[in-house]
């Protein structure tokens, strides 16, 4: 949403390259993930992770002279765009000792201030020089997160990047670091700060930031379709599909990036369509102590359904599900004035949304659901990030947002946090030990990848997952008598439990495994 990444993720002395160095080695850190099916379980995969470019050391080829230092370039190396992507090379990094990065098994750790570094991105490897890439239709992604040591003004991010597998390394010949260092970002912010796109610097017209040592921003941007599946601290969390009206990472200039007045002109969607349950009447479902207790790991899972329940339909509907404690626990039903009582994102719900909180609805405007999906079924990369926020001090996510809204006024209120809270100066020397971790992912088949028992509230009769039912936070989940809640499992092979779906849900299928009611 409202977010300037890389302006609020920051390391003293260090930038992005395009040539590959040699003083430190790159070893990518080893994370396994699993890939699941209903009929054959979930099988471990071997996977890893590599560091954004933005955070590496950039200095000339052969030595060690900086190439950019603070927030500007080295004049006498940098010359034009493509004599410093050719002088310039982006080095390997010491993980856990320079950016407090580790993994052990499932988990990833990222730690928020480590020395002089403060925050991080990672990215997941399908091999030592590719991204791996998802193709999530029809699918579900799942993870667990525990962000219990992430106060106000913190993200702890999940989302996919319409990005090249290679990293861009086959269409812009001056890209010779490729995915390897993580190079190849873009985004639904259009990011102008990333100093290299296209294989090229983004030195013309570069401006040094006035809140920030380290960063500043070029002429050019980096867009792409974003889906982001957890923006999270332990106060709030929302999820957020990002159209954009350009396929795959594509260089903006001026009004293409959206900047500014011209928000609702650019490639991209920088708003979306977001599923924040405080911002949505539900104050007490996502927090400490609360439905979803933030203080304690937790299991989220995202279902991206289509038109006909075929890896080739058409994105209709995005859907959230919690578990924890070993209870499913189905998404917070929105609770505003003039907006459908339903848990999920659709296009009718969004537009709704758009209306109640009066913000223009340009999530329609380049496509909606449709849009996302066709991004989706090129592949996106996995981005797993911490970061603060020099642009809007994270209100937008935990707060309220604008500041000089009324906050009664509807979608003001995002969450509990103050409107002084998020100041990336005070966050950093008051929370430098904040860290997230992030464990147990899992994509494949709808009901493949998550179990659980009977949670506290309504509860269905049948599972919505293997050998699960469902909580709800709404009483418009509850089963009546032997019928299937809202989200429960009510067919497919193997399947022994109620077919028929409580009134007004209906039974889709979803695959020959997997029915379920909605």
């Amino acid at each position: 949403m409202f977010r300037d990444i890389a302006l609020a993720l920051t390391l003293a002395s260090v930038a992005y390259a395009q040539q590959a160095g040699t003083n430190t080695a790159e070893t990518h850190p080893t994370l396994s993930t699993q890939k699941c099916t209903t009929a054959g379980g979930c099988t471990t995969v071997s996977s890893s992770v590599a560091l954004d470019a933005n955070w590496r050391w950039l200095h000339v080829v052969g030595g060690y002279t900086n190439c950019y230092t603070g927030n500007t370039w080295n004049s006498t190396v940098c010359t034009d765009p493509t004599t410093c992507a050719q002088n310039c090379a982006l080095d390997g990094a010491d993980y856990s000792g320079t950016y407090g990065i580790t993994t052990s098994g499932n988990a990833l750790t990222l730690k928020f201030v480590t020395g002089s570094n403060v925050g991080s991105r990672v990215y997941l490897m399908a091999s030592e020089s590719e991204y791996q890439m998802f193709k999530l239709l029809n699918q579900e992604f799942t993870f667990d997160v525990d962000v219990s040591n992430l106060p106000c003004g913190l993200n702890g991010a999940v989302y996919f990047s319409q990005m090249d597998a290679d990293g861009g390394m086959a269409k812009y010949p001056n890209n010779k670091a490729g995915a390897k260092y993580g190079t190849g970002y873009c985004d639904s912010q259009c990011p102008q700060d990333i100093k290299f796109i296209n294989g090229a610097a983004n030195i013309v017209n570069w401006t040094a930031s006035s809140n920030s040592a380290n960063t500043g921003t070029g002429q050019y941007g980096t867009c792409c379709s974003e889906m982001d599946i957890w923006e999270a601290n332990s106060m709030d969390t929302a999820y957020t599909p990002h159209p954009c009206s350009v396929n795959g990472q594509t260089q903006c200039s001026g009004t293409e990036c959206g900047d500014g007045d011209s928000r609702y002109d650019g490639y991209c969607d920088k708003d979306g369509c977001d599923f924040n349950s405080y911002r949505l009447g539900n104050t007490t479902f996502f927090g400490k102590g609360d439905i979803v207790d933030s203080s304690q790991k937790l299991t989220v899972v995202t279902q991206f359904i289509t038109s006909d329940n075929t890896s080739t339909g058409t994105l209709t509907e995005i859907r959230r599900i919690y578990v924890q404690n070993g209870k499913v626990i189905a998404n917070s039903n929105a609770n505003v004035p003039n907006v459908p009582a339903q848990n999920s994102l659709t296009d009718s719900f969004c537009a709704a949304a758009k209306t109640e909180f009066g913000d223009q609805n340009y999530f329609a405007t380049l496509g909606g659901m449709k849009q996302m999906g066709a991004a989706m079924n090129t592949g996106m990369v996995l981005a797993l990030s911490l970061w603060d926020d020099y642009a809007a001090s994270m209100l937008w996510l935990d707060s309220a947002y604008p500041t000089t809204a009324n906050a009664s006024a509807p979608g003001v209120l995002r969450g509990s946090c103050a409107t002084t809270s998020g100041v990336p100066a005070q966050v950093e020397s008051q929370y430098g030990s904040a860290s997230v971790t992030y464990s147990n992912i899992k994509y494949g088949d709808i009901g493949s990848t998550y179990s659980g028992t009977v949670g506290t509230g309504p509860v269905s009769s049948s599972s919505t997952g293997p050998s699960s039912t469902i909580s709800s936070s709404s009483p418009a989940s509850s089963p009546t008598g032997g019928s299937v809640a809202e989200w429960g499992q009510c067919g497919g092979i193997n399947y022994n439990g109620p077919t028929t779906c409580a009134s007004p849900f209906t039974c889709h299928v979803l695959n020959s495994y997997y029915s379920q009611c909605y």
